[in-house]
């Protein structure tokens, strides 16, 4: 069973040669939306909150099942026939109507664009940086695995999968914030997946990430939460010192995924061909 001190040291090791590259990557991961303090360090837990939490995490390992994602058809339809607005008698329509129209559809342009832009550039980019981090634990840190999502046979593959992870995100987010942070993190070795085999499918991929965090997903946020005072040191210096912490973050989630990887393999989840860390012809997996 992993540790944290056994994973922030391994990160350790890894920077003391590397340390100025996975800045940068650091950096781009940030931008993308994907290397931060976004694990969930804005809960203010008391004491019968974590462990609240704690049980919910270990009731949704045991209980949830991807079947139940079709249940966030029922609160998209209360949303789209909910009568409880009231009407808009008291608003002269024919003046603000048009003003109203117009802004809802900037609205939606300016939102298509944020999604495309998300979709094409950002979540490859994304993965990217993850099999920086990931080689560069493997004693390979070269940059150009940042292009690597862009590469022939892989770019298509690549942003269905992201797409399907985040619409999934989404749909768990739309139930409650405490499934959609759980499900979150079943969902979090998706890149790391993708940085080893592209091609793996998007279904797939998803449920590998399932179940590699499966009775891991707590201690992985609790991992995430030992970072806080890290993060709020580096607030203090103006937010640059943030910046100089985010490689020791992302280094030690790479060290996880390398850990969690190889408990995969030992328990049959997945095997080294079909992850393409070998040339035999991958098993195929149900």
């Amino acid at each position: 069973m992993w540790t944290r001190a056994e994973l922030k040291q391994r990160a350790k090791d890894v920077l003391r040669t590397t340390y100025w590259k996975a800045f940068l990557v650091s950096i781009i991961l940030l931008f993308v939306g994907g290397g931060g303090g976004g694990f969930g360090a804005n809960l203010n837990l008391g004491s019968g909150d974590w462990g609240d939490l704690r049980e919910s995490f270990s009731s949704v390992d045991s209980g949830y099942s991807e079947d139940e994602l079709y249940v966030e058809e029922d609160i998209i339809d209360s949303f789209i026939y909910n009568d409880d607005f009231g009407t808009s008698s008291s608003i002269e329509w024919s003046f603000w109507g048009p003003f109203i129209i117009i802004m809802v559809i900037i609205f939606i342009v300016a939102l298509l664009f944020a999604l495309a832009f998300r979709i094409f550039l950002l979540s490859p980019l994304e993965v990217g940086s993850r099999r920086y981090f990931k080689q560069a634990a493997e004693q390979d840190g070269n940059l150009n695995n940042l292009g690597y999502a862009f590469g022939k046979g892989r770019y298509v593959d690549i942003i269905k999968t992201m797409f399907w992870r985040g619409l999934l995100n989404f749909l768990w987010y739309l139930l409650l914030i405490i499934p959609g942070i759980i499900k979150s993190y079943a969902y979090s070795l998706v890149p790391y997946i993708l940085a080893d085999n592209p091609n793996i499918g998007y279904r797939r991929a998803v449920q590998l990430s399932n179940q590699m965090t499966r009775g891991h997903k707590f201690r992985i946020f609790v991992l995430d939460l030992s970072f806080i005072g890290w993060f709020l040191l580096g607030l203090l210096a103006l937010f640059v010192g943030y910046l100089f912490v985010l490689p020791y973050y992302n280094a030690t989630k790479a060290e996880l995924y390398l850990t969690l990887r190889k408990e995969a393999f030992e328990r049959g989840m997945t095997a080294p061909q079909e992850l393409r860390l070998t040339d035999d012809f991958p098993p195929i997996y149900v």
